[in-house]
């Protein structure tokens, strides 16, 4: 099978490689332009660019599909039997998606129709799913709208971030992608249409959301730590202080949490303003009051300094009953 595959982040790199080991004859790739990444912000490749190059594969990397003409017509020359799509992060226009004669096909990280769009992965961890999943999905050219061949779930454990979940859908989407090229090549592909009803929208991550509100419940604080794994902030002391893995000191949920954060959980914590630090647990972090219940801090990352966990992080914030996240 004569493969164009269209991709950006690390998340879609197994997918191309899975390709490539699976024999398929992947005759280029199309990634988002390079751009300034990381510390000093320096000039990169995208991940999938620089695993193409490693390839050997022509890659292509546009500013705008709808007004390039020309690249049209040089991926038209390609004779692509179909197109894969994974996380390529712009919409293909229909003069795109008209070329391969078996289609434009997606892996998705969500089951679709809930968390059609940019971030299916975070939402699904800040909505507290229980299930996630991945579908391979015909391309059309309402967002994330066609038809489904294949979808694969798997759980959503209270303790996931969204790095972890993003990880496992990355190698079942590479697994799924290359079950549905045989389908591809054995004839026509037997879809099922999304359901009408249970359509939830992925928007974009919003910077101003990554600021912990302590006025909400542990567990939606626990949800946003992960779900925006790493990225949530709040202050400490006039510091910038990301907070990177949590655990909801809830007993209703410490058969989920294992030892010994079970006994934590069951433990009966002093009362607190949100925000407030209301014990030091030794050994484990610092457990703070919310607008309802007590969130453990397990790991933390103060600016400029390396992320921190248990007896370090205490070192590091030297924290005290009484002081204040906001």
């Amino acid at each position: 099978m004569r493969i164009l595959f269209w991709g950006t982040p690390a998340y879609a790199v197994p997918c191309l490689d899975a390709l490539v080991a699976a024999g398929h004859d992947v005759v280029g790739v199309v990634s988002r332009p390079d751009r300034r990444r990381g510390r000093g912000s320096r000039v990169q490749p995208s991940p999938v660019k620089r695993q193409a190059l490693d390839l050997g594969l022509p890659v292509w990397t546009p500013q705008s599909l709808r007004q390039d003409t020309a690249l049209q017509q040089q991926l038209a020359e390609l004779a692509a039997d179909v197109f894969v799509v994974v996380a390529f992060g712009q919409i293909l226009p229909p003069e795109i998606l008209a070329q391969p004669r078996l289609g434009c096909w997606n892996g998705h990280g969500s089951l679709l129709p809930r968390w059609r769009g940019a971030a299916p992965i975070q939402r699904a961890v800040l909505a507290g799913d229980g299930v996630t999943g991945v579908s391979i999905m015909a391309m059309e050219e309402g967002l994330d709208t066609g038809p489904v061949l294949l979808e694969r779930s798997l759980p959503i454990n209270l303790c996931d971030n969204a790095a972890t979940v993003d990880q496992r859908l990355s190698r079942l989407t590479a697994e799924l992608m290359v079950e549905a090229m045989a389908f591809l090549a054995g004839g026509p592909a037997p879809t099922r249409p999304q359901p009408t009803t249970g359509i939830t929208m992925a928007a974009k991550l919003r910077k101003e959301e990554f600021r912990l509100p302590w006025h909400g419940t542990a567990l939606q604080l626990h949800r946003r730590v992960m779900g925006f794994y790493p990225r949530a902030v709040t202050q400490w002391q006039g510091q910038r202080l990301h907070v990177l893995a949590t655990i909801p000191l809830l007993p209703e949920r410490a058969e989920d949490l294992g030892a010994p954060m079970m006994a934590l959980a069951q433990s009966p914590w002093p009362p607190g303003q949100p925000g407030e630090v209301v014990a030091v647990a030794p050994g484990e972090g610092l457990v703070v009051a919310t607008g309802e219940g007590h969130l453990l801090l397990q790991e933390i990352q103060l600016a400029g300094k390396t992320p921190c966990r248990g007896p370090r992080l205490l070192q590091a914030l030297k924290a005290e009953v009484g002081q204040r996240l906001d």
